[in-house]
């Protein structure tokens, strides 16, 4: 079984927000940056990637906006600092991409069915996100923020989760035996979600 590393957690990342005018792309790539195995401050918008085999690629400081990556090949796939806005991200699995500074920031994206487990990903913020059951068993989310974001069935097995944020999160179901949670944050409304195991009734 895959565990998180004993590192400590990286300070959150800044948001990549400047891309040199030739590098905003729109809903496709121009010829001449079709072979390109590494992608630098480039900012996608409108992409469909669905299906798309992206493994082996590199994207550093890179956000991907209003595309579509559903199903798309990930395998060993460098995300450095990458920020999804808007993207439906369905079933990706992240935890084959490759660890060496992995940072990811998620904002109004689909991300059902997505894989994270076994991630470091300490600081990592999801926003207004559909997460239903996603895998974050064995990551490492630390001081993490998931706000308003929809959990239904999402997995949290052997994670770490001091100092997260789950205040304004939705539908969230954890065992504290089987995660480590000193300092989370949660609402009053979430304490059912955390008593399912006891077979507990809140009212």
């Amino acid at each position: 079984m895959r565990r998180p590393s004993t590192r400590k957690p990286a300070k959150a990342l800044a948001r990549p927000d400047y891309f040199p005018p030739e590098n905003v792309l729109t809903r496709a790539l121009p010829p001449a940056l079709v072979g390109l195995r590494e992608f630098e401050q480039f900012h996608f918008i409108g992409f469909d990637l669905s299906q798309a085999n992206l493994a082996g690629r590199r994207f550093t400081d890179c956000r991907f906006e209003n595309c579509n990556l559903a199903g798309a090949t990930l395998a060993d796939a460098g995300l450095q600092n990458v920020a999804f806005d808007g993207c439906k991200l369905l079933g990706l699995q992240f935890t084959a991409c490759r660890d060496l500074l992995f940072g990811v920031h998620f904002d109004r994206c689909q991300l059902d069915y997505a894989s994270f487990a076994g991630k470091q990903m300490a600081n990592t913020r999801f926003e207004g996100c559909s997460l239903r059951e996603a895998d974050f068993a064995n990551t490492d989310l630390t001081n993490a923020v998931f706000a308003d974001c929809d959990l239904p069935d999402t997995v949290f097995e052997n994670t770490k989760l001091a100092g997260t944020d789950f205040r304004t999160a939705r539908h969230l179901q954890l065992d504290p035996a089987l995660n480590q949670i000193k300092g989370a944050r949660f609402a009053l409304e979430s304490l059912p979600g955390l008593l399912t195991k006891f077979g507990l009734l809140v009212e």
